[in-house]
């Protein structure tokens, strides 16, 4: 059963890239068309809305948590240089909040505790419902159990707590190879420069680990790593490119400060976690499409699948 499971898969991945080979162009457009169909835009932004309410209190349980295994000095240099990659320009305040809070971290109560649990699951609440709304054809076929919608949000929390553990033991360690040097034809070639670019492709192979994972595991069904791996390549790509252009432009054209006051730090975050989460909508758009176009012939691959009234018809 396996066996015909899997060739099955590969002939509908086979005729999917055969699609998109001869019609780029057109495939594109019926990502687009999709996404604007299904509201990419609307879902995108009550996801960032409850990414603002939990990027705080899930990163300062996840310090306090590990802050008993490694010096708190180090998770939050950690921090600072990876919370760029989310929140470009900006980490400095969050970063400034989460260690004030990890000197008062004797102060914490279980109700605070639970309470901060509770907001950090938000986001991979409704990131999960906007999932849904995605990849409908899936959720038409089979609807997963409330119990595993429940849990799915802590046990994710949970496995980006290890995964920051992690990271910051690994950039220790590249930031200890990058104060030593070689000695290499009569010279002494410093490693600080290969210590920065690892440290750079640490954070996007994570990216893009944390992004394919969500595309593995948030949708209903089983979706294979191929298929994960495409929207979380293409998310992470999109992102970085957003990311440097936002960087830019806060750093040379914007004037948020001025209209903004006191404000700017929130607007910003949230105009950052609002462009992500577009590109990651849009990426698991691509998913859905590539699914679609995989199951039908090369000519009958016309319309995207949304949740539009007249594609239900």
């Amino acid at each position: 059963m396996s066996r015909r499971r899997d060739w099955t898969a590969r002939l509908k991945d086979q005729r999917a890239n055969v699609y998109i080979l001869n019609h780029p162009l057109k495939f594109t457009l019926q990502v687009l068309k999709g996404f604007r169909a299904n509201q990419g835009l609307l879902l995108a932004g009550a996801v960032a809305y409850y990414a603002l309410l939990s990027i705080v209190p899930f990163l300062m349980l996840v310090m306090v948590v590990l802050s008993h295994f490694i010096n708190p000095t180090e998770l939050l240099e950690t921090l600072s240089r990876y919370l760029q990659l989310l929140v470009p320009g900006q980490s400095a305040p969050i970063v400034a909040e989460v260690a004030h809070f990890l000197d008062d971290r004797q102060l914490i109560t279980w109700v605070l505790a639970v309470t901060m649990l509770f907001f950090s699951s938000l986001a991979f609440t409704v990131l999960e419902n906007a999932m849904s709304v995605i990849f409908v054809h899936r959720v038409a076929i089979r609807r997963r159990h409330y119990l595993v919608s429940a849990v799915l949000p802590y046990c994710y929390i949970l496995a980006l707590g290890v995964g920051i553990m992690v990271v910051t033991l690994v950039a220790g360690a590249l930031q200890v190879m990058g104060r030593e040097s070689v000695w290499l034809f009569n010279y002494e070639w410093s490693l600080n420069g290969v210590s920065g670019a690892l440290l750079y492709l640490l954070g996007l192979i994570g990216e893009i680990l944390v992004l394919t994972s969500i595309y593995l595991v948030m949708p209903v069904g089983r979706l294979s790593i191929w298929h994960a791996a495409i929207g979380g390549v293409t998310a992470a790509l999109l992102w970085e490119a957003a990311r440097h252009i936002l960087v830019w432009y806060f750093s040379t054209l914007s004037q948020v400060n001025l209209v903004y006051g006191s404000m700017t730090t929130a607007i910003v975050v949230m105009f950052s976690l609002e462009i992500a989460a577009t590109l990651l909508l849009l990426g698991a758009q691509v998913i859905a499409e590539y699914e679609r176009v995989g199951l039908v012939p090369d000519d009958a691959a016309q319309d995207p699948m949304t949740t539009a009234p007249d594609a239900a018809r």
